[in-house]
């Protein structure tokens, strides 16, 4: 098992090049692009989902408070 700062890195460079390829495949119209701020990116929320999964964890709710809130 990756600690959680390789793991962090390494699904970072993935979310990076991943965004940069979808961007380019959004379609385009005359409207407003929305882009919002998030509150986590989205290799923050993808590292704490496979953290999730690589743990003993049954539920998703006991692992957020227990793991990633402290």
């Amino acid at each position: 098992m990756l600690s959680l700062d390789a793991l962090f890195c390494h699904v970072d460079d993935f979310c990076k090049a991943f965004e940069v390829q979808s961007h380019k495949k959004l379609l385009k119209h005359g409207g407003i692009k929305r882009i919002r701020a998030k509150s986590l990116y989205l290799s923050e929320i993808m590292t704490i989902l496979i953290a999730f999964h690589q743990n003993h964890y049954r539920n998703f709710k006991h692992f957020y408070l227990n793991q990633v809130k402290q």
